[in-house]
């Protein structure tokens, strides 16, 4: 069973994120560039995968899209895939002021 947690923050930027999540989780993030995501953060290893974009991702029409339009208020999203429930990751990520949990699925 793998495990899917959306966090997502108003209150820093991605570059900001990146610095704030590797100083928690000594990971190491590498910038990616996707025709459907545009620019993210990408760190594998210990945790799987955790990746951190903005909400609002390129269109075709000029309009950004929100990867979550649930959540609109939200500028960055940190994205975490792990092979199992990790309680560790997610109070790792807790400790980070203005970082909030939206959401989990599993499969």
């Amino acid at each position: 069973m793998t495990d899917y947690d959306t966090y997502g923050t108003s209150t820093h930027i991605a570059s900001e994120l990146v610095r704030l999540v590797t100083s928690h989780l000594d990971v190491v993030f590498t910038e990616r560039e996707s025709d459907y995501r545009g620019v993210y953060h990408l760190a594998q290893g210990t945790y799987e995968r955790i990746e951190i974009q903005p909400n609002a991702i390129p269109s075709d029409d000029g309009q950004d899209d929100l990867y979550t339009p649930e959540h609109p208020a939200v500028r960055v999203l940190l994205l975490t895939n792990t092979p199992a429930s990790a309680p560790s990751l997610h109070t790792r990520l807790g400790a980070i002021q203005g970082l909030v949990h939206l959401s989990r699925a599993s499969w």
